[in-house]
């Protein structure tokens, strides 16, 4: 059923409770999510973005209680993945010709994944304008690699909604619709999580955009994103959190992760952890076996972090595989102006620090010199030595 987000404007998407996982199984899902689709009824009757495939016969069901499918006088795609355009084949089978307005690269992501180019595509870019009533009118703003090339957000003038598509959204279901509604704990939570393991790699545009934003003077009073919470109450919060978020962002607080294979590198990952709380109380400590948490969570508070300390058992020459898999991703996200430690259990050859700060420094670290390299299981010079890291990423 559509629910009312103002004058004309409704929102009419899913909340998917019982989603746990998405882009696959890359990013964990804790609090469910939705897929926020709106429907705008003034003269022109829009329909902006739609919901994921699954959910296409309970999608189409409730807009036909709206509006007959024939009345719909344009559709907006906001971006072409497919929990915004899963119902699209569907619903372009019963109104062939409605008009498409979208980005030119979400006419290449659309068609290439559901393989229709007769479809009415309409290319709009920044600055373009679709009157849709007498004085209203929809404002196309391209949002790329926001977090895809074909992303874009589309302001409703009159009414000052921005149709924010993936910004500044999260993955969560809010029964509550409305942000001022929303457990304001867990809505921030859920909000940084997504920016630090989504759109992360593109801070420096994200920075870029929100300046471009700012000089079109746009007068926004709700900011209404694709996925969870629609910004009523103070909507410019959340973009004022993108603007320290996209700039090297970093907090009082250092994460000690790490995996083992015969607890020696974990009882050295529990002596750093518990050696930086003694050396400074007031800096908040983080300590994670990536073996045993998630990794977008994982990710969320190295975002957060100052510097992290990294420890793994070397392996076959190298490290355990989990360990190296986390790297992998942790270069994806492109994270700058943050240090780092290496540390590990060996029993012959010990190469795994030198793997741990090749791929850190890979991944824009700078990682002190400090280090300890343990030769089978932790003694007493070992645990001493982790004071010595401790002082050095505190400093």
């Amino acid at each position: 059923m559509k629910r009312q987000v103002k004058n004309n404007v409704y929102w009419l998407g899913k909340l998917d409770w019982e989603l746990e996982e998405f882009h696959g199984s890359d990013y964990s899902i804790n609090h469910g999510s939705s897929q926020n689709a709106y429907l705008i009824l003034e003269d022109k009757k829009v329909l902006i973005d739609t919901v994921w495939r699954p959910h296409t016969n309970e999608f189409i069901d409730n807009l036909e209680k709206e509006i007959a499918l024939k009345d719909i006088d344009y559709i907006i795609i906001n971006h072409g993945e497919v929990d915004h355009s899963g119902c699209l084949p569907y619903l372009m089978s019963k109104i062939p010709n409605t008009p498409i307005y979208c980005s030119a690269n979400a006419v290449k992501s659309i068609v290439g994944q559901y393989h229709h180019p007769e479809w009415n595509f309409n290319v709009v870019k920044t600055g373009d304008v679709l009157p849709i009533s007498k004085d209203k009118s929809l404002v196309f703003v391209e949002m790329k690699m926001l977090h895809w090339p074909d992303s874009m957000a589309t302001y409703l003038t009159g009414d000052n909604i921005l149709f924010s598509m993936d910004a500044f959204g999260q993955y969560e279901a809010v029964a509550e619709l409305f942000n001022d509604k929303a457990d304001k704990c867990l809505l921030m939570e859920e909000a940084l999580k997504y920016y630090a393991n989504i759109l992360s790699p593109f801070s420096p545009l994200v920075k870029k955009k929100l300046e471009e934003i700012k000089k079109l003077n746009l007068e926004i009073d709700i900011i209404a994103p694709s996925h969870g919470a629609i910004w009523r109450d103070n909507p410019m919060q959340i973009v004022d959190m993108y603007a320290k978020w996209c700039d090297n962002y970093k907090e009082d607080q250092i994460t000690v992760v790490y995996d083992t294979m015969w607890e020696g590198t974990m009882k050295l990952a529990h002596a750093l952890a518990e050696e930086l709380k003694e050396q400074s109380p007031t800096t908040v400590v983080k300590l994670y076996n990536i073996s045993k948490t998630n990794k977008n969570d994982i990710m969320t508070q190295v975002f957060k972090s100052k510097a992290i300390a990294l420890g793994s058992p070397t392996v076959s020459k190298s490290i355990l595989s989990s360990v190296g898999g986390w790297l992998h991703f942790l270069q994806e996200l492109s994270l700058k102006g943050k240090k780092a430690a290496v540390f590990g259990c060996y029993g012959w050859s010990g190469e795994g620090n030198k793997v741990l700060r090749e791929e850190l420094t890979k991944a824009g670290f700078e990682v002190i010199d400090q280090e300890e390299k343990c030769s089978w299981n932790p003694r007493e010079e070992n645990f001493e030595n982790m004071k010595n890291i401790a002082k050095e990423l505190l400093k």
